[in-house]
């Protein structure tokens, strides 16, 4: 591979795994709002418990890989740089917000799209520009005005880093130990064990993210033409995939795009082979403004958390980053009112639930 850019070995792993996500989502239904709301609302944990899964999977692939040497998981952003805890929780909450008026997130949004819903155009495309201009663009004054990055910060050191400061074990085998611990609360219910099927499904995800790190910071390593170590998230990368596309001579090939695209192409070979892809769009302008309304939040949001589902859901958790069960528990948060506000209709009752809970 020597004779290959660093950028394009990762653009290619990213494309493998993102196919290998788009089956995950579309063969196994892997959803994070689909299992926020099996949990709410049909009082099934099952696709809640897999998600969980996925992430105790992540986390022991990451931290067997640092453990072999084979790449330092401490060099990653989540852990190499750090946030604005309420930069954090605030993206989080809209975030989840604007993925309840979608109905899915931006992982998600690809895997419909390769479904055939034209919904999910519109939002892959909304989500991505306003990501990208919150990173880059007129939005980034507002985000550097609002949650400036040297106030209020999260530490970057992880949660295995810290407990191991404070007890006599290293880092792996902590992380080793809440990877246990994690899935057999996941797998193992009384009367309600998981099935084969979503424990395949888990696999696939969790190994996908922990491929994200072998790629970054093995396959694409070169001290001439450094990579940034790097696994899934699909927030600034839909945008980065947009402005590709948009001016494909004066840019260079990402992993987060190879990833953007691999989910699509995953999804839509799922529904191809089982039959179930279909043209879709909205059915009225107001079912339009959703997709319009969150997008921006999500593109908005997921910049503000440095992440999505995907991005601060597995792959920091993976590294076990101490912004990712803030972030998670915001995203949440922000999904629960949105769900709240479309079933009942009402934004003022349902915070007031939310406070009295």
């Amino acid at each position: 591979m020597q004779d290959i850019a660093p950028t394009t070995i990762a653009a290619i792993g990213g494309l493998a795994g993102g196919i290998v996500l788009g089956v995950a989502a579309r063969w196994g239904r892997f959803c994070t709002l689909g299992s926020i709301e099996d949990a709410l609302f049909g009082a099934d944990t099952l696709r809640l418990r897999t998600w969980g899964l996925a992430i105790a999977i992540a986390i022991t692939g990451s931290f067997a890989l640092d453990h072999a040497g084979v790449v330092q998981i401490e060099h990653s952003f989540y852990l190499a740089g750090s946030g604005n805890l309420l930069a954090t929780v605030v993206g989080g909450l809209l975030f989840g917000f604007g993925m309840a008026l979608v109905g899915t997130c931006g992982y998600g949004t690809l895997a419909r799209l390769g479904g055939g819903d034209l919904k999910s155009l519109v939002t892959f495309l909304v989500m991505g520009v306003t990501a990208y201009a919150t990173m880059r663009g007129a939005a980034s004054f507002l985000r550097t005005g609002l949650f400036p990055r040297d106030n209020d910060s999260i530490a970057s050191t992880g949660i295995a880093h810290l407990l191991s400061n404070e007890i006599s074990l290293s880092p792996h085998t902590i992380a080793y130990l809440i990877a246990f611990t994690i899935a057999a609360l996941c797998i193992y219910r009384t009367h309600n064990r998981m099935p084969v099927r979503n424990i395949v499904v888990a696999l696939m995800v969790g190994g996908t993210v922990t491929s994200g790190w072998y790629v970054t910071g093995y396959l694409a390593a070169d001290p001439f033409d450094p990579y940034p170590l790097e696994s899934y998230t699909f927030a600034a990368p839909l945008g980065d995939t947009i402005i590709y596309f948009m001016t494909m001579s004066g840019s260079t090939l990402k992993f987060g795009i190879g990833a953007t695209i691999g989910v699509v192409i995953g999804a839509a070979l799922t529904c191809l082979w089982r039959r179930e892809f279909y043209w879709e769009a909205c059915d009225d302008a107001r079912e339009l403004k959703r997709q319009l309304v969150g997008g921006v939040l999500m593109g908005f949001g997921s910049v503000l958390a440095i992440g999505c589902t995907i991005g601060q859901g597995i792959s920091a958790a993976s590294t076990l980053a101490l912004s990712a069960p803030i972030a998670l528990i915001s995203i949440f948060l922000g999904a629960w009112v949105g769900l709240k506000l479309l079933i009942e209709g009402d934004i003022f009752s349902t915070l007031k639930t939310l406070i009295a809970k």
